[in-house]
């Protein structure tokens, strides 16, 4: 098969799906063709929402969200003692993420909080919905929401007084 041109508005990690979604036929991997024909189906769903083909960057946010209901129900099963069905959503985690980018490390994370805190100005917990809009679109996909939330509320009731001393031109 040759390589051709990527029509118009088709993102690459939906065509990798569907590459994948054979590849698993061919190979009789049942748990990945059924991860991979929710997520197919998932991104569908999003398209006729939306109206239009999602980019990279929408197809990226229907992943997260899907790796964000396994994270919760994995914790539930936990909870209820069923060690099989946590093991069961733990093996579709692992295949979903491998479509995500890279996730950020604290470091990393921290780095993109610092410069947002100073861009913003933000000098307590007052300002952390400033803080969270500047950075969720940089860290989409390769941060959860919760974790960067976390960290922001640490950052700005840590020490408030040095971002007060950064000031913008």
């Amino acid at each position: 098969m040759t390589d051709q041109a990527k029509p118009a508005g088709v993102s690459s990690l939906k065509q990798r799906i569907d590459q994948d979604i054979k590849e698993a036929l061919k190979n009789r991997d049942s748990l990945r063709l059924n991860v991979l024909r929710m997520l197919k189906s998932e991104i569908r769903y999003k398209e006729i929402e939306l109206g239009s083909e999602l980019s990279d960057d929408e197809v990226i946010s229907v992943l997260s969200s899907s790796v964000k209901k396994r994270k919760d129900s994995i914790q539930q099963f936990e909870k209820g003692g069923r060690d099989d069905l946590a093991s069961k959503e733990k093996a579709e985690l692992e295949l979903i993420l491998k479509y995500l980018p890279e996730q950020l490390t604290e470091e990393e994370l921290s780095q993109i909080i610092n410069q947002a805190i100073k861009e913003t100005n933000a000098i307590g917990s007052s300002d952390l919905g400033k803080v969270m809009k500047q950075v969720m679109p940089k860290v989409r996909g390769r941060a959860e929401g919760k974790k960067v939330n976390q960290m922001v509320s640490s950052q700005l009731s840590f020490d408030p007084a040095d971002n007060r001393s950064q000031t913008l031109k």
